[in-house]
C-alpha cells in the first residue's frame, strides 16, 4: 500500500463522498426533502460515514483510526437500513434501493477490509515515534 497523505487520497473517503452526494441529490430531487426528520437523518449518517474516516485519519494513530474506521463502518449499517426507509415511504425505487443498498455493502466491506490491513500492520502513527 502507498504511503497516503491525506484523507482525501483514501479510496474508501473517496467512494464515501460519491454516495453520500448520491444520498444528497435523492434529498433534494424527491419528496423526502418535505420528511425533514428522515430526511436529516440519512444525511448526517451517510456524511458520518466520510467524516469519521476523516477524523480518524487525522488523530494520526493506528487505534484511534481503527476506532472512527468502526463507527464509519456502523454509519454504513444506518445508512443501508434508511435507504430501506426511504423506499418503504416510497421516495425511491426499488432499482435505486437495490443499488444503493449494494454500493454501501461494499463500502462497508472495503473498510472491514481496511480496519483488517491496519490490525496486521506495525504502523502506529507519527505521533507515536
Amino acid at each position: 500500500m502507498a504511503t497516503v497523505k491525506n484523507f482525501e487520497d483514501l479510496e474508501i473517503w473517496k467512494e464515501a463522498r460519491r454516495l453520500y452526494v448520491e444520498i444528497l441529490k435523492i434529498t433534494k430531487e424527491t419528496e423526502l426533502k418535505n420528511d425533514y426528520r428522515l430526511r436529516d437523518q440519512i444525511k448526517g449518517a451517510s456524511g458520518s460515514i466520510m467524516d469519521n474516516i476523516a477524523e480518524g485519519f487525522e488523530r494520526n494513530g493506528n487505534v484511534e483510526f481503527r476506532q472512527f474506521l468502526s463507527i464509519a463502518k456502523g454509519s454504513a449499517g444506518e445508512t443501508r437500513s434508511q435507504l430501506y426507509r426511504l423506499f418503504d415511504n416510497h421516495y425511491i425505487n426499488k432499482d435505486i434501493l437495490d443499488s444503493l443498498v449494494h454500493d454501501y455493502q461494499n463500502l462497508s466491506g472495503k473498510i472491514n477490509s481496511f480496519i483488517t490491513y491496519l490490525n496486521n500492520n506495525d504502523f502506529k502513527g507519527t505521533k507515536f515515534k
